[in-house]
């Protein structure tokens, strides 16, 4: 193994690992907080507990984040010293407020954690909406610095320098909206589905648990209006992509040749060599609207991108299909749940729904690291858009593989660590809290 490869499966395994973190950092204060925020609003003890079995997940999985973003951080200057050379003083500012909201972030989450008997209750559930606010403003923020590296904004490149430096530019650059909207999305449907099924899997075996099922109600209700809004962003990226890095888009779509009314690619595996797709899909004419909002636009294919440039096609191609796949299915979770909570809400907890909300469990998470690969691996050959390739940022220190198999011990044991402490609260979920005890007996209504 090179050290180029090396380095950047290194990456690539600790941004898979650490962004489930990201999103549940995200996402769960805000379930976190709503449950308190029902339990203010109507008394019932069982949505303090929910806020308070909540918020031992969260303390969890922030620990474990802060460990795993940390060692990205030090990846960065390790892996890519001569990205972060020049890089470092144009996108430093996004990474200094991260670490801000980080901080707010830390202390918000201890008033929450230790405030319950100590705090103003509205003071209280405060604490719990700024550890989420902090937790989202840190994702929109590194999302930001990524969508500088693929489209580099806030600087003049001359003869190889970097000039006139422009932080706020680089910041608010032309591809930090899409992303960052999208990650949002992606974000609370993950994590909402995630939460949603572990309480479905433990309602299949007690379907009368008041606790349990205040849970379901409530993450689904996060989950299924993201994954409705969710294709607005997608489409918003997508056409975001197809007029800043059309190989990317292309790489995407698995789409080699140059037309108009261009077809949508559904499915197939691309075959380099001959310049085709085998066992696709096609539906005319729908690429050029979806990238352009005009039936017969040209959709600019590998044909007119170097070679040297391509991306990796098959890898781009699968996880795009991948992604767009589980969003779809998610999205139709999302909307038969809405049906069925306005027109028959008892159904929700028949066996039948709770194994399909147990089934997409790992669905959205899968999701995100699909998307993250079409991100990173879609922008191949640069690391910096069309001004600096991966290769050419990598560092020269040899022996770098051995610093690869090192993290990857690191992230096993963070994993066996964190199912270990995660099983073990599960277990207890809700004999914890006596007050959810109390009603799971009673008539439910």
């Amino acid at each position: 193994m090179d050290v180029l490869t090396a380095a950047r499966l290194q990456m690539a395994f600790s941004l898979g690992f650490h962004i489930i973190f990201a999103c549940i950092g995200m996402t769960m204060p805000f379930l976190m907080a709503y449950a308190e925020w029902k339990w203010l609003k109507t008394g019932e003890e069982v949505y303090k507990d929910l806020a308070k079995a909540w918020s031992k997940g969260v303390a969890i999985f922030f620990a474990v984040g802060a460990v795993s973003g940390t060692m990205l951080s030090f990846e960065l200057g390790l892996l890519w010293p001569e990205f972060m050379e020049h890089a470092g003083g144009i996108i430093g500012m996004p990474f200094s407020w991260e670490g801000t909201a980080f901080f707010v972030e830390a202390i918000a989450l201890g008033l929450f954690l230790y405030g319950w008997e100590k705090l103003n209750k509205w003071v209280h559930w405060v604490s719990g909406v700024i550890v989420g606010l902090s937790g989202l403003a840190s994702g929109i923020l590194v999302v930001a610095a990524n969508g500088w590296m693929n489209s580099p904004a806030g600087f003049d490149y001359v003869d190889g320098k970097f000039l006139n430096i422009d932080p706020l530019a680089a910041m608010f650059n032309d591809a930090w909206f899409s992303q960052a909207l999208h990650m949002c999305l992606a974000a609370f449907v993950a994590t909402g589905f995630a939460v949603a099924g572990l309480h479905a899997l433990l309602l299949i075996k007690d379907r009368r648990n008041i606790f349990h099922r205040k849970a379901l109600i409530i993450a689904m209700v996060f989950a299924s209006i993201s994954s409705i809004l969710i294709p607005l962003s997608g489409d918003i990226a997508a056409k975001s992509v197809a007029e800043r890095q059309p190989a990317k888009l292309a790489a995407m779509e698995a789409h080699y040749h140059t037309e108009k009314g261009a077809s949508l690619i559904i499915g197939g595996i691309p075959d380099d060599e001959t310049k085709t797709v085998n066992y696709a899909f096609h539906i005319p004419y729908a690429l050029s609207f979806l990238a352009h909002g005009d039936f017969n636009s040209e959709v600019i294919g590998l044909d007119q991108i170097p070679e040297e440039n391509h991306p990796p096609v098959l890898i781009t191609h699968l996880a795009f299909q991948i992604m767009v796949g589980i969003g779809t299915f998610l999205f139709i979770v999302g909307l038969v749940y809405f049906f069925l909570f306005w027109k028959k809400r008892e159904t929700i907890f028949k066996n039948w729904f709770l194994r399909l909300v147990t089934f997409c469990t790992p669905l959205g998470f899968i999701a995100v690291e699909a998307g993250w690969t079409v991100t990173e691996v879609g922008r191949q050959p640069w690391i910096i858009y069309e001004i600096m390739k991966t290769a050419d940022a990598v560092t020269p220190m040899p022996g770098i593989q051995f610093s690869f198999y090192m993290t990857l011990l690191i992230y096993l044991f963070l994993s066996a660590v964190l199912v270990f402490i995660m099983y073990r609260q599960i277990k207890m979920l809700p004999v914890n809290y006596p007050s959810s005890i109390a009603h799971l007996n009673q008539e439910i209504k």
